[in-house]
């Protein structure tokens, strides 16, 4: 018969035994990721530059983990369905995101507006920055300026005469446009349009003397001398246009990308996100890569993990301050 302390004896080494068991599954579970599809969440419709960055990058990924990668658009509220999508699934590293510079935007106006933001960016862990492509100041081929100085004199003597058009408000062809024009000290009109494409065409027909545009965007009609591009708004002159100087150089203290990049929901494990932040580093060396990434006129621009969190912080806090400047744009109707 068996005393209470044989029992507890007993108990005591089929726990023991139990832990050496599950010990070696768990780290097993750890080592296999992944083991089935991977799904890249694109919160926009096909065919812009989250997509154009994801789509190349997840062939590339399946190269490397040996496991579908497969891209999901989930577009809506201009990004903030998608992005609420991942931040509320399951943080296992089988769900990731593709996603830009309005990543950090969306918070902001929310709260600006009094509105319970879509998610918070510390609900997101970041893997890798893809491209970040300054926009360019691109002025319709009609306009009479063909420096920013001569445009600077200019709507200083016509306050709030000259229209831009943009592709939306806050954001990306938004913001950098009213960072240029509070840098300057200069008041224009501004046209919003539903979209990057309305907007060049606001440009091109007249309607709209410039706008901030995509690089890849802009270099058809400077090519067909439809538009001339003045300036740009990165921290070095663009490659594309390598006559066009850089607001910096011209004495202005702005800077603006449009980023793409990689994350996952907070709460993956660190050696899965290891995992994944490895993945895409090795992905976006590809040949492959590199050439569909060319061929949309995007440079690659990659920063792993730690790096693209610092990226975001600074990008952070300067959109911010834009977007504060610029205020609620209903009240000032």
């Amino acid at each position: 018969m068996l005393t209470d302390g044989d029992t507890l004896i007993m108990l005591a080494r089929l726990a023991a035994a139990v832990c050496l068991v599950l010990t070696p599954l768990s780290a097993l579970s750890q080592e296999s990721f992944p083991n089935r599809p991977i799904s890249v969440v694109v919160p926009f419709p096909p065919g812009g530059m989250a997509d154009l960055s994801a789509r190349p990058l997840s062939v590339s990924m399946e190269q490397v983990l040996k496991q579908p990668v497969v891209v999901v658009n989930k577009a809506g509220a201009s990004g903030a369905v998608g992005i609420q999508n991942v931040a509320n699934s399951k943080p296992d590293g089988y769900t990731i995101m593709v996603s830009l510079v309005s990543f950090s935007t969306i918070p902001e106006v929310d709260e600006m507006f009094g509105r319970k933001p879509a998610y918070s960016r510390d609900q997101f862990t970041p893997i890798a920055l893809l491209a970040a492509d300054p926009p360019v100041l691109a002025v319709g081929a009609g306009t009479p300026w063909k420096s920013v100085k001569e445009l600077v004199e200019d709507a200083k003597k016509r306050p709030g005469e000259i229209v831009y058009s943009h592709s939306g408000l806050y954001g990306p062809s938004h913001l950098p446009m009213e960072m240029f024009l509070h840098a300057a000290g200069v008041r224009m009109r501004q046209v919003p349009a539903v979209g990057g494409g309305p907007a060049m065409t606001l440009v091109l027909g007249g309607n709209a003397a410039m706008w901030s545009s995509p690089p890849a965007m802009a270099l058809q009609h400077v090519q067909s001398q439809k538009i001339r591009v003045l300036a740009s708004w990165g921290a070095k002159r663009h490659a594309a246009f390598p006559d066009a100087p850089t607001l910096k150089e011209l004495g202005y203290d702005v800077e603006f990308y449009v980023w793409s990049g990689v994350f996952a929901p907070k709460g993956v494990a660190e050696p899965t996100v290891t995992i994944l932040r490895d993945a895409v580093r090795k992905a976006v060396a590809f040949p492959e890569f590199k050439t569909s990434m060319a061929k949309v006129q995007t440079p690659v621009m990659y920063l792993d993990g730690p790096e693209f969190k610092q990226f975001l912080e600074k990008d952070a806090r300067m959109l911010s301050t834009a977007i504060k400047r610029i205020g609620r744009i209903e009240d000032k109707k």
